[in-house]
């Protein structure tokens, strides 16, 4: 019988969002590396130039990027028991989480990746490694419930296959370690957990009417947005409980009353609960961030992205009106 993913939750990162390896990025970006025959064809020498590095890093753990915290916490939960039970009887501990590294990297680098991963006691067995080809095409098979990575394209091919993702911005700040048994994940509302349904009416008509708009259909639901499946997916797993980890959640969004009514009440017609929400207003959101210690923040506006990813992890959701297809 083959092994299956059904009722885990799906994880699919790239190696540069998982780890550091903006220094040896910049070795690809030029294509230089000691030893190189300087008549190498530049796509060829960009290429042998990150696989040689990476090879004599082989047993050099890389550092930590800016989705590992919440890789190793939500990992966690496999470890977790579940119950009294298992806390007596821990012989087969329930599988929650599955993380899968889906990576542009060669096969080669790939076992950095891996040794890495061992290095730091993350339980990640699978990945691809596709040697610059897209590997978001591989979301599908395993049924992700999320897609990190730092390549622009890929995320917004996930985004349109149906898979919530984000453009990890390798300079956010890293996550903190005040919450070792706490997964924090914030959220954006219109384009993330919403449809951008009232964000067309605020950048057509103003800020007026888009109050107006949302005041007058304050009990109609909002169409749900590409981030609706992973929060239901998050409270599945906070709900299965667990002893040691636990999970909060927040709603960090530029609206404020009396827009914050329809936003709530999706929420609840979803029978989905937030632990915060923070109506803004239109204040930047980092240093609100900064107070809630995400360890990861996504929104759809990469100004807000900019903001955050000065105080804490960030991603950029590549979707709605602010995102047109180019």
């Amino acid at each position: 019988m083959s092994a299956s993913l059904e009722g885990q939750l799906v994880v699919a990162i790239s190696s540069r969002a998982l780890f550091d390896f903006e220094e040896e990025n910049q070795v690809f970006e030029t294509g230089f590396a000691p030893g190189l025959d300087p008549d190498t064809p530049p796509g060829v020498k960009k290429d042998a130039a990150y696989m040689k590095l990476q090879l004599e890093r082989l047993d050099v753990p890389a550092k930590p990027g800016v989705a590992f915290s919440l890789v190793k916490k939500l990992l966690a939960f496999n470890d977790a028991p579940e119950s009294v039970e298992e806390n007596i009887n821990p012989a087969a501990p329930r599988q929650r989480v599955e993380v899968v590294v889906l990576s542009r990297n060669d096969p080669v680098s790939g076992m950095r990746v891996f040794r890495s991963a061992q290095h730091y006691g993350l339980n990640i067995q699978r990945g691809t490694f596709n040697r610059g080809a897209p590997p978001w095409r591989y979301l599908k098979p395993l049924h992700a419930n999320l897609f990190l990575s730092t390549h622009l394209s890929d995320v917004r091919a996930a985004l349109q296959a149906g898979v919530p993702a984000a453009q990890v911005y390798p300079q956010s700040a890293r996550a903190s370690d005040a919450h070792p048994n706490q997964v924090r994940i914030a959220f954006d509302g219109d384009a993330v957990l919403f449809s951008d349904e009232a964000e067309l009416v605020f950048q057509a008509q103003g800020l007026s009417a888009f109050q107006a708009h949302e005041r007058d259909k304050a009990a109609q639901p909002l169409l749900a947005g590409p981030f609706k499946p992973l929060l239901e997916a998050l409270q599945r797993l906070q709900q299965a409980g667990t002893s040691r980890m636990s999970i909060r959640t927040a709603l960090v969004t530029a609206r404020s009353a009396p827009a914050h009514e329809r936003a709530i009440r999706t929420l609840m017609n979803w029978n989905i609960e937030v632990d915060e929400a923070m109506f803004l207003g239109g204040l930047a959101k980092g240093e609100f961030l900064r107070e809630f210690e995400p360890d990861f923040f996504f929104d759809d506006q990469t100004g807000h992205v900019h903001s955050a990813a000065m105080h804490v992890p960030a991603g950029h959701v590549v979707s709605g009106v602010s995102n047109p297809l180019l």
